[in-house]
This record gives C-alpha cells, structure tokens and sequence, in this order.
C-alpha cells in the first residue's frame, strides 16, 4: 500500500494563498479565463504560450505538433495532442494505465466511506459521487488514487481500462486551486470543486474516472459529450447511457481533457485493484504507465 511521504510544513504563504481563494469569484474569474485562452489574435495567444513554456518548461518535442506558433489559440496549446509513440501503453492487458500526466497525490483504500486526501484531510465517497448512493455502495471499500496536474503536463485523460459508460454526472461547486498546499489546507477539497463524474462497467466491475475542476477550469471535455460548462450552481445534471447504446472506450483511449489544469481521480470497486508498490505520492506520472493490477478474480 503506498504510503504517504511527510507533509512540508505550513508556510505563511500557503495561509495566505488559500485564505484568498475564499474570497474570489471562482466562477467568474474562470469565465474571464474562457475567453482569453481562446483568443486567437496572433500576437498575443503566442506571447501567453511562450511564457508558459518557458516558466513551466513544457517539452514541446514530445507534441504531434511541436511548433508553439502553430496553435490557433492558447487553449488549444493546453490541450494539444502527443505524437503517437509519446506515451507507450503497458502492455500486460490487466495493467491499470496512469490516466494522465501528473503526480500522484494518494492511492489507497477507501474506508467507511471516506477517501484520503491528505494528512488530517479526507471527504465523503458519497458527497464526491453527488449523492449517487447506488454507485457508492457499489466502490464502498474499494480502491481510489488521485493524480495532479500540473502547467506543465499534458491535459488530455485516457482510460485507465477498458470500459463501457453508464453514467456522467456533472457536480457543481467550487473551484478552489489543487495544487498541494490547497490540497493539504481546504477540507474536503475534491468534493467541494466542480466535477464530471464518469461511471463505466468493466469485466472487473465498475469504474469511476473523475475530472476534478479547478480555478480558471471554465469547462472540462468528454469525447462522448463534448465541453461540459457550469450549470445551475445547486443541481446535480445526470445523463444516463443504457446498455445498447453505452459508449465503449478501448484501454489507453482518450476519454476527456481539461481546459486549464485539474485532478483525476479514479476509483476501483473492493478487491479489484492493486497499487504498485513503487507508486509513492509525489511521484511523477506518465500517461499509459502501469499504476496497479485489475484483479481478474
């Protein structure tokens, strides 16, 4: 089981910094960040995309296409495709892929309903499934573990394994920071912020891939269902898929991606996952790695 490595200390800073994002305007800073990031006048879509690459040191080598002028906005930038042999997939078939780019913030067991977000820190099952109480019975005891990502990495989600959707559930709420420090000081941080919560049938039993919004992530994408923006702040929208006509996605297939940077977090049902044991939050992650074993039991 991995183990979480010690906690830095709190810093004044890092008080200050989510002490502010209470009194932001979440939704709207994210709206203005909508457009800016699809702006595609010349000169300034490339100005925010070379300093992104310089700040962040985004390795454009690894991209389909590697020229940063070639992007009509910057948020297609953000988004962009690998080439195709960036991100080999493992091959063993009961290999869990690393769904995306990112670190590992934790991994482990979910118990008594409630999954581990960091030292002293955890939230319900339940409330991050929007009060979907029959998928949450149905991973109560299971496996979860989350993943960061960063500026830097690339944004789009593959499928961790192979699986057919039944459900997405679009949760409202807010959009405070992920990044560590937000992680280790704003309780129940993964079920307060917005979220597109994806539930699939695999031969091991279900399987949740949840996108987790973030300040200035003014919408998130699936591939079945396009950019999905903010609803009715206090409204859960639920979209069933039946069983003739459910979206069935190959392992390692891309299943969404996030405009501006987020976390996923994925979910097993009991018994069914096992972590690898070199996978130790803080690690770096790369998308179609080995994470874990699906147990085929």
């Amino acid at each position: 089981m991995p183990q979480a490595p010690q906690q830095p200390p709190h810093r004044l800073r890092d008080y200050l910094f989510v002490g502010l994002q209470y009194l932001l305007p979440h939704h709207l800073l994210s709206a203005l960040m909508f457009r800016i990031t699809r702006s595609r006048l010349p000169w300034f879509k490339d100005l925010l995309i070379r300093q992104v690459i310089r700040l962040y040191r985004v390795e454009m080598s690894e991209a389909a296409n590697p020229d940063p002028a070639a992007y009509s906005s910057f948020n297609d930038f953000f988004t962009r495709a690998l080439a195709t042999d960036a991100r080999p997939l493992d091959r063993d078939p009961a290999a869990i892929l690393c769904p995306a780019d990112g670190t590992l913030s934790q991994a482990g067991v979910i118990t008594d309903g409630r999954i581990f977000q960091a030292k002293g820190r955890d939230y319900s099952l339940l409330e991050l499934l929007g009060g979907d109480a029959e998928w949450a019975e149905r991973f109560a005891s299971g496996s979860f573990a989350t993943v960061y990502l960063s500026p830097r990495d690339y944004h789009r989600v593959h499928m961790p394994a192979p699986g057919a959707l039944r459900r997405m559930l679009h949760v409202p709420g807010r959009l405070f920071s992920v990044n560590p420090a937000t992680t280790r000081l704003v309780p129940r941080l993964f079920a307060r912020n917005e979220r597109v919560v994806s539930l699939f049938e695999t031969e091991q039993g279900p399987l949740a891939v949840i996108l987790v919004g973030a300040i200035f992530v003014a919408s998130m994408d699936t591939v079945w269902a396009g950019s999905i923006t903010p609803g009715p702040r206090d409204q859960v929208r639920c979209r069933d898929y039946g069983e003739d006509a459910a979206t069935k996605l190959p392992r390692g297939a891309e299943m969404g991606r996030f405009n501006m940077g987020s976390t996923v977090i994925l979910l097993f049902a009991k018994d069914r996952a096992r972590w690898s044991d070199d996978l130790q939050p803080g690690g770096h992650l790369r998308m179609g790695e080995r994470i874990g074993i699906l147990d085929r039991g």
